[in-house]
């Protein structure tokens, strides 16, 4: 409406009582007070352009509303979307044409904003069959004067339509509905959003409510309309404010909105439109998922048809293109359970079904402090799970059950970043941060340490701080703690979330030739190169998850520069594992007799993990290769290992976790080893078929020999992403290049393998130099498939 929203009777629109933004409620009553006043007045112009007309009824025809007007949702100034409905019979055309006129210029005199048309049931359906807007502004069609079983029957004609059509139109409305976005953008990412045609906007509601009448899916109700609602309270205080039926929330009038709605500034004004977006977006996409599910289920349904489940470990399934919980599989709480159903859910890009977000969440409990090793597992590995992070992430946040395992999390969700290099909310650029460092875990010693300060380096960025990085350290550290980190770990996370931005400063403000600029850098890392190497990582990942304006081809220069002189600084640095003891003395009697026999002892032992499984052979070339492909054949993951061999006989104790739920029989491992020493390879076809699924976005395989790790060995350093089969294709390197497995050291971080071999040549010896080459060579290229 203008400013003055009058009619030509003198009618004023009462607008008392309704400027009381800050009364919980008080938008949504205001918003029916004006649709309800629209209504009243838009029928007393009806009555009297009819009465105004000589020999004319109103049967036959009708005045209707679309828009905001038919849903009642509109805003002090919003425009008034209206159509003529006539039955082609009943009135004249000319008639017609008057009788619109005597409505139209009353409406444009008042001062309102008004999109108007006449039309035939038949001229809407042809307008709602060649424009999809059209269509889906149609089905609001609300009667407002006249004769209503013309409204009525058109929108029933428009409802069958679109429902009859909804296989063709569904496609047609998601390419639309990304070609809005493109053009609006996204309102969780602008600081001047646009409220209605941005993503996560108003207009996003009314096509999840066409996808509802589409009869494919429903919506999700509750927090998507409380979201709604309060999208619509900004947007009519915006109004208010400047006096004009806008919908883009510009910058000038923030602080005005934020008071008037009670915000205390424009950050937490913005925030709230980050929030209502999410919900809003959220709900879209799991409708668009919903509707496509029923549109093929009514493609392939031919009788009855029960639902197909493959599946996934650890209780869950895949059904329909959604990670699902198994049959009598109940979660009561399990953050554990939690965090693997979304770390299968990231891995395979596979979205959790709503139905198992809310039975994972809704008697969820805070783990208990600090987090046994298996929560702190499983969070990591979540964290290592790559770009479908993304959406997983956004599902349990939704659900309340990030904000339980790291309550510092709700301090910096959606909270906007006013800086021209950021692209994100402070929230988003963390979880960005975490996928990028994620494909770079395989630079560093300790990934798992590398992602959870990629996740926690900006927790600082808080209302009233100054420095978040000085700041931000200690709650890291803090929260570590409660992860179940120690120690050294602590320590090292507390320095890189305090230090994140000195690398980046020092390359782009100082002389990275500069002794004291290299010694500057030495002392923030204090002298460790592992702890320069999660750096140079973390910075590279925290540059740009922020945007491209933050990691140019210059910056990336002077960063790799600056590190490379630190490092020449600091020399090589390796962690050797040392050997394992002589485990052999460790043996019981059993197992003496048994490899006395050529029998492989095998022993299992649960754990709160999955279990611990000793295993004592002859050793032969070949043997580790066998033994890890065998235990993946079982289903189990591999999370520490420890091989040795002495005096011919190979003692190996391997740690594992048990996905598929049953324990290894420690009876089919032995025999399974006898099989595979006599050249039978049948105990690894369920292998074969397990490792077909590649493991998408993995970082590239490092391959790397240890300068004088070992006197009498030569120490191969293998960084991989975990897969099933992994180990066992390292072993058959192994095997194939005439190599014995003499020790071994293997452990799992965050989705990544860092394996330690000391290997040996024919008679015991090292590896002669020429051959190291091509052994490398091959372990990338097994690796890497």
């Amino acid at each position: 409406m203008g400013t003055v929203p009058v009619d030509h009777t003198g009618k004023r629109l009462d607008l008392a009582g309704t400027r009381d933004f800050t009364r919980p409620g008080a938008g949504e009553q205001r918003r029916a007070r004006l649709a309800a006043y629209g209504r009243s007045w838009l029928g007393d112009l009806w009555d009297e352009a009819v009465a105004s007309m000589r020999g004319v009824h109103d049967q036959g025809v009708a005045l209707a509303a679309v828009g905001s007007l038919a849903r009642g949702d509109g805003g002090p100034l919003s425009d008034y979307d209206l159509v003529l409905v006539h039955d082609g019979r009943s009135m004249s055309s000319s008639d017609v044409t008057a009788l619109a006129d005597r409505i139209w210029y009353p409406v444009w005199d008042a001062g309102v904003r008004l999109d108007h048309s006449v039309r035939t049931l038949g001229e809407c359906r042809t307008v709602a069959s060649a424009d999809l807007s059209a269509a889906v502004g149609m089905l609001d069609l609300n009667w407002v004067a006249g004769d209503p079983v013309v409204v009525s029957g058109i929108r029933a004609s428009i409802a069958h339509d679109w429902r009859g059509n909804a296989r063709k139109r569904l496609p047609e409305l998601r390419e639309s509905l990304e070609a809005r976005h493109q053009r609006h953008g996204d309102l969780t990412t602008s600081v001047e959003p646009d409220l209605k045609e941005a993503r996560g906007g108003l207009r996003d509601m009314t096509i999840l409510r066409s996808l509802t009448a589409a009869w494919l899916a429903d919506r999700p109700h509750g927090d998507v309309d409380a979201a709604y609602g309060r999208l619509l309270d900004i947007r009519d205080a915006l109004h208010v404010v400047t006096g004009r039926g806008r919908d883009r929330l510009g910058r000038e009038d923030q602080d005005g909105v934020a008071a008037l709605l009670g915000h205390l500034d424009q950050d937490a004004l913005l925030t709230e439109v980050v929030e209502c977006a999410r919900s809003i977006n959220f709900a879209l996409d799991g409708t668009f998922r919903r509707a496509a599910q029923s549109q093929r289920a009514r493609t392939l349904r031919v009788g009855p048809r029960r639902p197909v489940l493959y599946p996934l470990g650890y209780g869950l399934y895949e059904h329909d293109g959604e990670v699902v919980l198994g049959p009598g599989l109940s979660p009561r709480g399990d953050s554990l359970l939690t965090l693997r159903a979304a770390a299968v859910s990231a891995r395979r890009r596979l979205p959790l079904a709503p139905a198992t977000v809310a039975n994972l969440t809704r008697d969820l409990v805070e783990p208990t402090r600090p987090w046994t090793p298996e929560i702190r597992d499983a969070f990591v590995d979540l964290l290592a799970a790559g770009p479908g992070l993304r959406q997983v992430w956004e599902s349990l946040d939704l659900a309340g059950a990030v904000a339980l395992w790291v309550p510092e999390w709700k301090a910096v969700r959606s909270r906007p970043q006013r800086n021209a290099v950021h692209r994100h909310t402070v929230d988003r650029h963390l979880i960005e941060t975490v996928v990028e460092a994620s494909q770079s875990r395989a630079e560093v010693d300790r990934p798992d340490l590398l992602l959870v300060v990629a996740l926690l380096h900006d927790i600082g960025k808080i209302a009233g701080v100054h420095d978040h990085a000085v700041e931000g350290a200690p709650v890291a550290a803090n929260i570590a703690r409660r992860m179940g980190f120690v120690g050294d770990d602590v320590d090292v996370i507390e320095l890189l979330v305090r230090e994140h931005l000195t690398l980046v400063d020092l390359a782009t403000r100082r002389d990275a030739q500069d002794p004291a600029t290299v010694r500057a850098l030495v002392d923030a890392v204090e002298g460790r190169r592992d702890i320069l190497d999660q750096l140079a990582v973390l910075t590279e990942a925290d540059a740009i998850a922020a945007g491209p304006k933050a990691w140019t081809t210059w910056r990336a220069g002077l960063v790799a520069e600056l590190v490379r002189h630190t490092r020449a600084q600091l020399g090589e640095h390796h962690i050797v594992p040392a050997e394992p003891a002589d485990a052999t003395a460790l043996l019981g009697p059993d197992a003496v007799d048994d490899v006395a026999m050529g029998i492989a002892y095998v022993h299992v032992v649960p754990t709160a993990r999955g279990a611990s499984i000793q295993i004592a052979d002859r050793d032969r070339l070949g043997l580790f290769a066998d033994t890890v492909g065998l235990l993946a054949a079982t289903g189990v993951v591999v999370r520490t290992a420890r091989v040795r061999t002495a005096d011919g006989v190979a003692v190996n104790t391997w740690e594992v976790e048990c996905p598929i739920g049953d324990l290894p029989n420690p009876q089919d491992v032995s025999r399974g080893l006898g099989l595979l020493a006599a050249g039978d390879r049948g105990p690894l076809r369920a292998l074969e078929r397990r490792r077909r699924t590649p493991v998408p976005d993995a970082p590239g395989t490092r391959a790397t020999v240890i300068p004088g790790g070992s006197a009498d060995a030569t120490v191969i350093e293998v960084r991989s992403a975990d897969r099933p089969g992994l180990l066992r294709d390292i072993g058959m390197t192994f095997a194939k290049c005439g190599l014995a497995v003499r020790s071994a050291h293997v452990a799992t971080y965050a989705g990544q393998s860092l394996d330690t071999f000391y290997v040996t040549a024919a008679g015991g010896r090292p590896v002669e130099p020429p051959g190291v080459a091509q052994v490398i060579a091959a372990l990338i290229d097994a690796c890497d498939n």
